[in-house]
């Protein structure tokens, strides 16, 4: 307990000091997990659309494959993100190994099949009237598909909470990808885990309090914009 009440004394110290390596690994995971999860959002928000209105043959299959894509092992994500970006991997000429655009890729395919689910999960649970009433007021399928994410807009802001919340607490793909490099890769989860690994858990804690508190104020803002919506 002593430990933890050493931790909560030095993340205030931290926070308070302004310390500038903690401001800039938490800028960097807020930063990158941002943008993974927006990218996620471009690509899972309309493959989930699609997945709930439209019928083709092996919807099913797709749909499992999105389900077994929420439960992935981010560190074998991060595993075949590595062979691919490596010096003599398949895409090694893009030279984005050990670097933060790699840690973006990895998080975006951790985040879009969540992001994806979750959308499905939000417009499959919309009234089958909606869209029959769309269509007996002559929408076309484009409208008709925009009036249901609109219908849809507080189970997929959701998705957005669901996918963030699993791209800044990751840290197998992170680390594999991006290589934990000071000043250069370094997020909140790689460095609790570098210091962690060095016995210096009263820096690991402190670490960990400022990451729940930054995953805790994204999540506050989004939860507001949810209520206000359904206010």
């Amino acid at each position: 307990m002593d430990l933890f009440w050493q931790g909560l004394k030095e993340a205030w110290r931290l926070l308070v000091s302004g310390d500038a390596e903690t401001y800039r690994i938490a800028w960097l995971s807020l930063k990158v997990s941002g943008l993974a999860t927006l990218y996620s959002l471009f690509v899972g928000v309309p493959l989930g659309v699609l997945l709930a209105m439209t019928q083709f043959p092996g919807r099913r299959l797709a749909i499992a494959l999105v389900n077994t894509g929420m439960g992935f092992p981010p560190v074998v994500v991060g595993t075949v993100v590595s062979l691919l970006l490596f010096r003599h991997g398949v895409l090694g000429f893009l030279s984005m190994f050990l670097t933060v655009r790699a840690i973006i890729i990895a998080q975006v395919i951790i985040a879009t099949p969540l992001v994806c689910g979750f959308t499905l999960a939000a417009i499959g649970g919309l009234e089958p009237s909606v869209s029959l009433q769309a269509r007996a007021l002559g929408a076309s399928r484009l409208q008709e598909m925009r009036l249901l994410v609109g219908e849809a807009w507080l189970g997929m802001l959701a998705a957005v909470m669901a996918g963030f919340g699993a791209v800044i607490s990751e840290v197998g793909a992170t680390i594999a990808v991006g290589g934990n490099i000071k000043d250069q890769t370094r997020t909140l989860t790689g460095a609790i885990t570098l210091e962690n690994g060095k016995g210096e858990f009263d820096q690991a804690i402190a670490l960990s309090i400022i990451l729940m508190l930054v995953i805790f104020l994204v999540n506050f803002v989004l939860t507001l914009a949810q209520q206000r919506r359904r206010a």
